[in-house]
């Protein structure tokens, strides 16, 4: 056996994480499938889904290097010794593939009225939605934060595998890491804290200001908030680790709760409204859309429309005396 590869037999420690990443899983499913049964994402915020990519992107890169030389270990422990040591880089990477999932979802089922700009106009048969080619704001953030988080984990993984390989001496299991790594996986780490310190930020502010819980799954951070402060003691309890592979979920936990709190707070209000999670009236089915491309000098999308109206022009005795120019949600 390596030197400094006697590591203690840790119970405790490698059933909480082995617990904990059953749980990652298991707690991240209701977001996918809440997304996936609505069909919609919106309510989401892309800054936040961004912030939370890079952030669960560093934090596995971070274990990575920290554990470099723990992971030597590998090769003169058992399969089930070596899963043991390395379960802290199992149980992050569970976190990223998640989280990005929820991203991916994201952009899969971003509604597509929201998409363009354009206004409603109302008919007989239904609203007809008249777009211009202009993609609205968010949707063209959302389109750039993808690639930008795309970016982000392909460039550090290299980075990481240019630092593995240049570092001179190559970390051995039990001794201290060479200057070089340790920096990069503190860089690493502190990046990590510093996104996840604002992740929930944006997702904050755009829950405050819609006040709705939207595509936010409330039983997701039910599970989460109290598996933040376990996935701390996991991680800072794994060898080889420092504050910087722990800060980031310690961070996360605390905002997590305070968003819990906010659907929570919303969910009782909408109830009192008489709305669901998306502003729709209880009981009242979703306004059949046609959507009608059309180029952006036109000025169908200039003039000012009645919410009666009907596509004519004329109106009847439902047509309100005040103008809409609501958008369609």
């Amino acid at each position: 056996m390596q030197d400094g590869c006697d590591i203690e037999h840790d119970w405790f420690t490698a059933s909480l994480t082995f617990g904990l990443c059953v749980g990652l899983i298991v707690s991240y499913l209701p977001q996918h499938l809440r997304i996936i049964q609505t069909k919609t994402s919106e309510g989401l915020s892309p800054l936040y889904l961004l912030l939370g990519t890079v952030s669960a992107g560093s934090a596995v890169l971070n274990m990575l290097t920290m554990q470099s030389g723990v992971l030597k270990c590998c090769s003169s422990l058992g399969a089930a010794r070596c899963l043991e040591i390395s379960a802290g880089i199992v149980q992050l990477s569970i976190q990223w593939v998640c989280f990005t999932l929820v991203f991916v979802l994201y952009m899969i089922y971003y509604p597509q009225h929201l998409k363009h700009e354009g206004i409603s106009l109302p008919t007989d048969s239904g609203p007809v939605i008249v777009k211009s080619p202009t993609l609205t704001p968010e949707w063209r953030l959302s389109i750039v934060f993808s690639w930008l988080a795309a970016a982000h984990f392909l460039l550090s993984l290299f980075i990481t595998l240019i630092v593995f390989v240049t570092a001179v001496p190559s970390p051995a299991p039990g001794e201290p890491l060479p200057p070089l790594v340790y920096s990069w996986a503190k860089f690493l780490g502190v990046s990590a804290a510093l996104c996840a310190s604002v992740q929930y930020a944006p997702q904050l502010l755009h829950t405050y200001r819609t006040k709705l819980v939207g595509a936010l799954s409330i039983p997701m951070m039910c599970i989460q908030t109290p598996g933040g402060v376990l996935m701390v003691l996991s991680i800072a309890l794994r060898p080889g680790t420092n504050w910087t592979s722990w800060i980031t979920f310690a961070v996360a936990a605390v905002l997590q709760g305070l968003l819990l709190t906010m659907c929570i707070f919303w969910k009782i209000r909408q109830n009192r409204l008489g709305i669901d999670d998306f502003g729709v009236p209880l009981g009242q089915q979703p306004p059949h859309e046609v959507e009608v491309v059309i180029p952006v000098d036109s000025d169908v999308l200039s003039t000012p429309v009645l919410a009666g109206e009907v596509a004519d022009g004329s109106s009847d005795e439902r047509t309100p005396l005040l103008r809409s120019q609501s958008k369609p949600r």
